[in-house]
């Protein structure tokens, strides 16, 4: 066993220990978005600090725990806060909750995230499906030794967001009454949002929404075998797209905004998480 399996099961045990099920779903939840975790019923909260080996997060709006209980009817472990490499941690850092969440039997995963809108037809406020990436940064959080147990050495991303995933939320929002767009989430270091000329070139390229999280869990979670749905909520538009400069107040403010139908579609997706 390498060390990193070590410090992983180490993790995945402590969490299991806490809990008499197995976890279906697993859910990150990004910046103002983790009121969902507020709607777990039976829940169990676990402080990321007492997980051995477990990374903190430093950023506001997450509140730094996960939460386990059941959700429309599934078992679900929700993640209220991620980690950014823009903190300081390494992309294997960065992922090291989603591998272990895979050691606990997670199969499904359904990541969010608060984003800038590159494509000029969205608003703040409006939900995107990520249908694919764009990931500029030469860093991997599977660069290194593999670690076989959780997945192959190479593996293909054709699906990494899934179709059926993506066409049962389509159907949710449509069943809601809540307007879905979908579109390429596109990877950026931060912390400084983006310029205007990046901005540019990410529209050229074919991003319709830019952030800076998601895409290293993403691969994790591929590369382990999960089938996952991501999920943007537009928060405010990029930059050179308004004349106004950028503030994370406003992110929060704007997924504040959107909470109810943020809620609302995601339990109607957990609640039908299996159907095609």
């Amino acid at each position: 066993m390498s060390k990193r399996t070590e410090l992983l099961k180490g993790a995945a045990d402590y969490i299991a220990s806490k809990i008499d099920f197995t976890p279906e779903i697993g859910m990150i939840l990004g910046s103002g978005l983790g009121v969902l975790g507020e709607e777990v019923e039976n829940p169990v909260v676990v402080k990321y600090g007492d997980i051995p080996s477990f990374p903190q997060s430093t950023v506001e709006g997450h509140a730094g725990q996960m939460i386990l209980g059941d959700l429309e009817g599934k078992k679900v472990l929700v993640m209220q806060g991620r980690f950014h490499y823009y903190e300081g941690y390494s992309m294997d850092t960065v992922v090291f909750p989603v591998q272990v969440m895979r050691l606990l039997g997670i199969t499904s995963f359904l990541v969010t995230n608060a984003a800038g809108g590159v494509n000029k037809s969205f608003n703040p406020g409006d939900l995107m499906i990520i249908s694919d990436h764009v990931k500029l940064s030469m860093d991997n959080p599977l660069r290194g030794p593999n670690e076989g147990s959780l997945g192959p050495r190479f593996y293909d991303m054709s699906d990494g967001y899934s179709a059926r995933l993506r066409k049962l939320a389509q159907k949710a929002g449509a069943e809601l009454g809540i307007p879905l767009r979908e579109g390429v989430y596109a990877l950026m270091g931060g912390p400084n949002y983006e310029t205007p000329a990046e901005i540019r070139m990410l529209r050229t390229m074919g991003a319709d929404a830019v952030g800076m999280s998601t895409v290293p869990e993403v691969l994790a979670a591929v590369h382990a075998g999960m089938e996952v749905l991501g999920i943007s909520c537009v928060t405010n538009m990029a930059a050179g797209v308004l004349d106004q400069p950028l503030n994370h107040e406003e992110v929060i403010e704007t997924a504040a905004k959107v909470r109810r139908d943020f809620i609302a579609l995601v339990r109607k997706i957990v609640s039908r998480w299996e159907q095609v």
